[in-house]
């Protein structure tokens, strides 16, 4: 059990300005049944480093296919979402996949804005450079944000916007809140904006599961690495090496979710918001959700959230989607 359990839960506002703005997400989670830690404590630059390893990672099919996706369909993709102004890329980490969608946009129009948009300056830096080196004539503007607090960025942006969300990342959220988070960026689009959306799709667990537990451990290590950030930046004491990288898919949800498993029993302290919490032995703490989509279930998803599939692209296997998304008619 967790000590001051009701006080922690009442913790204001003020007394969490001292600290991190995750501070109340950690405190929701490390109070909740099961425990949870929120997924974007991943992405610091370790973190960020670590995720692109698992990208060049055999077993993991989405970014190659994905990639692939966007290679092939490029020029089909610029031509029906029609000239933008400004190009705006949502967790663009690295900007490892954007350089080729930049370049046929570049080959009709003069000017191609460029706004990677995360949570992490490092990964920032390296989209910037990345960017510049694929398409030298893109103009790069670079957007610290953290979705959690909405996208009134996406209103300083001026033009027409088309907005990427690409790596199937719509998928760390459930159903509510995906149509949530697809209802916030709907209102700061205008009628002639689009989204390009990536989606990961639903498949045997055979193929999902290494993707997200792989032979090399480097998931498992970018997983323990949110403990190192809640050590960090919240003055917390977990020991890492005390859980274990956990990865399975949940049939009825239809995704795969991520835990660490407690090797034993443990009393851990996180100073900066004067809680401690016990981890029985074999506890689980669920830190992403990874949803996979049907094509139904995503057409869903989207008109609840006022907005309708434009153009629907996938690989010859189907084991990924890219989508042209517009507002509602």
């Amino acid at each position: 059990m967790i000590s001051r359990q009701m006080t922690v839960r009442e913790t204001t506002a003020r007394e969490l300005t001292a600290v991190p703005d995750c501070a109340a997400e950690v405190v929701f989670g490390l109070t909740s049944h099961p425990k949870t830690l929120p997924c974007k404590l991943f992405y610091d630059d370790h973190g960020s480093a670590l995720f692109e390893r698992i990208t060049e990672l055999r077993e993991y099919y989405p970014t190659r296919t994905e990639l692939e996706i966007l290679q092939t369909s490029s020029r089909e993709i610029a031509l029906a979402a029609g000239p933008a102004v400004s190009i705006v890329e949502l967790g663009a980490g690295t900007a490892t996949k954007t350089g080729t969608l930049l370049r046929a946009f570049a080959r009709q129009q003069l000017r191609v804005q460029y706004f990677p948009v995360d949570i992490s300056p490092a990964a920032l830096a390296a989209a910037q450079q990345r960017v510049r080196e694929d398409c030298p004539g893109a103009v790069v503007r670079p957007v610290i944000a953290d979705f959690s607090n909405g996208f009134n960025f996406l209103q300083n942006i001026s033009g027409r916007k088309l907005v990427l969300y690409l790596g199937s990342s719509i998928g760390n959220f459930d159903g509510k809140d995906a149509v949530a988070l697809l209802s916030k960026v709907r209102q700061r689009l205008s009628p002639d904006d689009a989204l390009l959306l990536g989606t990961d799709m639903v498949k045997s667990p055979a193929v999902l599961v290494p993707a997200y537990d792989d032979a090399q451990g480097v998931t498992a290590e970018f997983n323990r690495n949110v403990l190192r950030v809640v050590n960090r930046e919240l003055d917390a004491d977990f020991d890492p090496a005390e859980f274990e990288h956990v990865a399975w898919f949940d049939p009825h949800h239809e995704w795969i979710e991520m835990r660490l498993r407690a090797v034993a029993a443990q009393l851990v302290s996180v100073r900066a918001l004067d809680m401690r919490v016990r981890f029985a032995a074999g506890e689980e703490m669920r830190t992403e959700i990874s949803a996979k989509f049907t094509r139904s279930r995503l057409e869903g998803d989207l008109a609840a959230a006022g907005l309708e599939l434009a153009e629907w692209l996938t690989d010859p296997d189907e084991q990924f989607a890219v989508s042209l998304v517009q507002l509602s008619r």
